[in-house]
């Protein structure tokens, strides 16, 4: 699932706390201590279970039939397998998932927790609940949070479960499977619901999108500034979709002729490369690359006065001089999570305010997902960044 030059690095990729490499079974609450089968509490522990036809022991699962077996650019002598996954039936702590449609971001395999079936991005319908679960739930279209705090702490009490420390990631850590199956084990606290005006496409992008929705208000553009985004991956594009909606002038910063042609073909007159952006006065540089020299150049190009957003993660430190950062007098933020941005990225693709929709450029099925996690694009597949997996 390949992206243009210079794509978002996925969030959440133990940005806070240590890795976990505890097997499942032997979570730890930090202060109620052990937890009998590895569940962290939520809504009294009603978690969803994972149903499908089979069981996958390697990194992925999903899909009927024959496993398809792959490699990970970059990740040597680690098969990708696909394979059904595990049959499970309702509990008393369980509501169940259907999936409409799955995306799995591309995680490097140093910070998961392998191994784990990826996929957290992702909308589905709900086809039961377990005891104590409000049966409304029944039936409808929703998508889920990616980051499940443990409830308990310091920091989910305060609203902030997305950096709770013994978080769980969906597809990504703590041993919590991700979407990349026909059915998928999630809490219901975790839940937001989706309007019909929201189809599957959109709905699975709204986890991007709220990471997006957050950066392009980090950045608190005024009428008549100026922004800057550097990285026109999925991150980067969609919050200059937001930014280009709260009114702002946006640039774009790539790296490849092919990613700033379909920056252009999304309506953004403004777009160049490293050599070519002009000598203008930035209000708002938001970094969304992977490339670890990025956060220093953003703070030379933004305004004295102005802001930096940084949202992409490279696969080293990039080193940043903090005297330029005050002798600009100028705000940094960073940003985790989509969390606390979700809700409002569904208002915004619902009325339209934002049309994520041309950044997917096929749609797979569980069957395809070794070739494409494997660096092939689909034939007839658009230029867009996204590829999408229907079970």
């Amino acid at each position: 699932m390949s992206e243009p030059a210079q794509p978002h690095a996925p969030n959440g990729l133990g940005r806070t706390g240590p890795r976990r490499t505890q097997p499942r079974g032997g979570d730890t609450h930090p202060v109620r201590g052990p937890i009998p089968g590895g569940r962290f509490p939520h809504d009294l522990a009603r978690w969803v279970r994972t149903e499908g036809d089979g069981e996958a022991p390697d990194l992925l699962s999903g899909g009927k039939g024959a496993p398809h077996a792959g490699s990970v650019p970059g990740v040597p002598d680690r098969p990708l397998t696909v394979a059904p996954t595990a049959h499970t039936t309702p509990s008393p702590e369980a509501d169940h998932h259907t999936i409409e449609l799955i995306r799995p971001r591309h995680t490097p395999r140093r910070a998961v927790d392998n191994p784990l079936r990826p996929g957290h991005e992702w909308c589905g319908r709900v086809t039961a609940v377990g005891d104590g679960v409000d049966p409304g739930w029944i039936g409808r279209r929703v998508m889920g949070d990616t980051m499940l705090g443990c409830g308990g702490c310091r920091r989910c009490l305060r609203g902030r479960r997305h950096v709770c420390e013994a978080r769980q990631e969906v597809g990504i850590r703590g041993a919590r499977d991700g979407a990349l199956a026909e059915r998928l084990a999630v809490p219901a606290s975790s839940l937001h619901a989706l309007p019909d005006s929201v189809d599957a496409v959109l709905g699975a992008l709204v986890e991007p999108g709220g990471n997006a929705l957050r950066a392009a208000r980090a950045a608190a553009p005024g009428p008549g500034d100026r922004a800057l985004v550097l990285g026109p991956g999925t991150i980067g594009l969609l919050t200059a979709m937001f930014l280009r909606a709260a009114g702002a002038e946006v640039h774009l910063m790539g790296a490849t002729e092919g990613s700033l042609a379909f920056a252009r073909g999304l309506g953004f007159e403004h777009v160049w490369t490293e050599d070519s952006v002009p000598d203008l006065p930035f209000d708002a540089v938001v970094d969304a690359s992977n490339a670890a020299p990025l956060p220093a150049r953003a703070l030379e190009l933004v305004e004295p006065g102005g802001r930096l957003v940084y949202i992409g993660l490279a696969g080293e430190p990039s080193p940043l001089d903090t005297r330029a950062l005050v002798l600009k007098d100028v705000t940094a933020v960073g940003v985790l999570s989509a969390s606390p941005g979700l809700d409002a990225t569904i208002r915004a693709y619902a009325d339209a305010t934002v049309d994520p929709g041309p950044l997917v450029a096929a749609t797979v099925g569980l069957d395809e997902v070794g070739p494409v996690l494997a660096g092939r694009r689909p034939a007839g597949a658009g230029p867009g960044p996204k590829i999408h997996v229907t079970p």
